[in-house]
């Protein structure tokens, strides 16, 4: 039985969602305490309690803990198994961070899986749908299996009721990964989501990112979605090189101007472009995972973030890995 200190590291959820997909990618059991210690309301909440739900139902598990609150859990995978599935968050938890649970295992499993998943889709401290659709599956896609998400409806804290249908044909074996340098510029667009807000806050962060990035109107995107969704506003950028797509977000929240949510959006964009690296933090993130269950891989990244440390951490828990991080000026490059 693996033994997991959940206040390792950044002590968030993370640690919870990774010790699930690589249990069941490797089927070792693992009892995980201190659940999200470092969080203001540690223990479980909605959204990891759906993730446990959801890996526990693709992977038939036996679980002990499962409950809202609980800092404690036991989990025990059983055979990982393909199909159609529906899991509802019931609030507005994310979407995304649910899937990113489900869908190591699901990429290698013996057929094919269509996952409904309903929350949030745009969250603040979530990678939302965009990031995935364009930034990461592209690059999950290149290991061998194909994985489409559709965006249903979009969905933001607090009212939540999004919905995604991601489709997973999966692959044998995972290839290895090697995107150590970006490539050429060959896209570039910024795109404002507003519900139940007026279209002016989205005019208002296209003209920041405009004259920060300096970037023509016609790469900037108003998006008017329902106001039955919202409210809600997010800013998402996106900049498209030879080698890989990167999506930067902020999201607009009470008391913040428009034009502070998009300045903040703007200066990651700003810092990524500058550094020269491949992939930016989050994507460094979300990548070490497959990367390790392929067997290696290699990328240039801007930063380690504490996210990556403790992926790194529950990640030599199930596997034999020990990545190499060397530094070379603003460059990072990571080796497994």
């Amino acid at each position: 039985m693996i033994e997991i200190d959940g206040s390792e590291g950044e002590g968030g959820g993370q640690i919870l969602r990774s010790a699930l997909a690589l249990s069941l990618c490797t089927a070792q059991p693992f009892r995980i305490f201190n659940i999200r210690a470092r969080r203001p309301k540690p223990g479980l909440m909605r959204q990891h309690l759906t993730a446990v739900q959801a890996a526990a139902t693709i992977g038939h598990a036996t679980v002990v803990g499962a409950e809202v609150g609980s800092c404690e859990l036991t989990f025990r995978p059983g055979t990982v198994t393909a199909g159609d599935y529906d899991f509802a968050i019931g609030t507005a938890g994310s979407c995304t961070l649910v899937l990113q649970t489900i869908l190591p295992p699901l990429l290698t499993a013996k057929g094919r899986s269509r996952v409904r998943i309903t929350g949030g889709t745009h969250n603040k401290a979530a990678p939302p749908v965009d990031f995935l659709q364009r930034a990461f599956l592209p690059l999950i896609e290149r290991m061998g299996p194909r994985v489409t998400l559709e965006l249903v409806r979009h969905g933001f804290y607090p009212r939540g009721g999004g919905e995604i249908v991601v489709t997973v044909s999966p692959t044998s074996r995972l290839e290895r990964l090697s995107i150590p340098e970006r490539g050429a510029l060959v896209s570039r667009e910024a795109d404002a989501y507003v519900a139940g807000v007026p279209l002016h806050v989205a005019s208002r962060e296209l003209q920041v990112v405009g004259r920060m990035l300096s970037w023509p109107e016609d790469v900037l995107h108003v998006r008017g979605l329902p106001g039955d969704m919202g409210p809600g506003n997010a800013l998402t950028i996106s900049v498209g090189h030879e080698q890989v797509i990167e999506v930067f977000t902020a999201f607009g929240e009470k008391g913040v101007s428009a034009e502070a949510v998009a300045t903040s959006a703007a200066a990651q964009t700003q810092a990524y472009l500058a550094g020269g690296a491949a992939v930016g933090p989050h994507l460094a993130d979300q990548l070490l995972l497959p990367m390790a269950l392929s067997g290696g891989g290699t990328f240039s990244t801007t930063s380690v973030t504490d996210h990556f440390r403790s992926q790194v951490v529950v990640t030599q828990r199930f596997l034999s890995i020990e990545p190499t991080i060397d530094g070379r000026g603003s460059i990072i490059i990571v080796r497994l």
